[in-house]
């Protein structure tokens, strides 16, 4: 016995000093869909302000997209919990234990939380021909094409599916999802008049309602937004919708089991990095609002994605998507 806890004491002593020198090799963010869209953006950033608080480490960015973000989550879910491969997943870390049959991990419990990292706001749009020039009058539209209504999406799972979904949940309204492989051919058949509506981030749909390509009557968030394009845009709240909010979370993860000195270091340099003027400003480029609530705190992130869960769980069983 005596044998056993001297050497269970000398494990100890080894994990507390791999902790203390961490990090001492290349670290690796693995994002969960394709080199090039809006997460694989935020994940370049963002690990680009974690490299000075980190000790000026590399840090590597590994794409490993598929079913709908869970084979990336996955990948990290089962690597060694040492701190050197994280998870940078959006709000599909919500939605894939719904949205994905035989999910290969536990959302709840296979990971440490490390905290949340920003929102991207989403704008409810519609095709330029749209008679309604309003949130009221476009109620009205729907109420009288009931039936008849396209509303795209770039793909089940996508941020606009999940969007488009609540909308319709929202205003008990049945419309005919037309899935896309993508965000830009969703815009390009709005912007023919193919589909009538669409429901994406401000990173994609801010080019087209600036340049007239497309109508705008309103954003997901909780308050109006302060950027001058977007800023006489009413909350879909405010337009009737009680407790309608969507936006498109990042947070960071490492596997269930990283030492607690390791994630504090994590942690420590993501809440540094989120403070970061350059990558503030780019985040702000790309439509986001860099996290500066409680929810970069890891208990707090952690509570959240429990709510974002319930949330979404029911909305996708009700419709019956899969994205496998």
């Amino acid at each position: 016995m005596k044998k056993l806890l001297a050497l269970t004491a000398i494990a100890a002593a080894a994990v507390g000093v791999h902790a203390q020198d961490f990090p001492t090799k290349p670290i690796s963010i693995v994002v969960p869909f394709s080199a090039g869209g809006p997460t694989d953006r935020v994940a370049r950033d963002l690990a680009e302000a974690l490299r000075k608080p980190l000790g000026g480490v590399s840090i590597v960015i590994d794409n490993v997209p598929g079913a709908g973000s869970s084979i990336g989550a996955a990948k990290v879910a089962r690597a060694n919990p040492d701190g050197y491969t994280l998870l940078l997943n959006h709000i599909g870390m919500s939605t894939v234990p719904t949205l994905v049959r035989n999910v290969p991990f536990k959302v709840e419990s296979d990971f440490e939380y490390l905290g949340i990292v920003n929102d991207v706001p989403m704008t409810l749009i519609a095709k330029p021909s749209m008679p309604a020039n309003n949130y009221k009058e476009l109620t009205a539209w729907i109420a009288a094409n009931k039936g008849k209504i396209n509303l795209g999406n770039a793909g089940v799972g996508s941020a606009s599916h999940l969007c488009g979904l609540l909308f319709q949940s929202a205003t008990k309204t049945e419309m005919t999802p037309v899935p896309y492989k993508g965000t830009a051919p969703a815009i390009t058949d709005l912007i023919g008049g193919q589909i009538d509506l669409l429901c994406d981030q401000t990173t994609n749909t801010s080019p087209q309602i600036e340049g007239k390509k497309v109508k705008a009557y309103a954003v997901t968030t909780s308050k109006r937004l302060t950027t001058p394009l977007l800023k006489d845009l009413p909350t879909l709240q405010e337009s009737g919708l009680k407790d309608f909010q969507v936006t498109i979370w990042h947070g960071l993860y490492a596997p269930k089991g990283t030492p607690a000195a390791v994630t504090k270091k994590l942690n420590d340099a993501l809440k540094v990095a989120l403070k970061d003027p350059d990558f503030i400003k780019k985040q702000e480029g790309l439509g986001a609002v860099v996290t500066s609530d409680s929810r970069v705190e890891p208990a707090e992130h952690k509570k959240f994605v429990a709510a974002e869960i319930a949330k979404w769980s029911p909305i996708i069983k009700a419709a019956g998507v899969y994205a496998d």
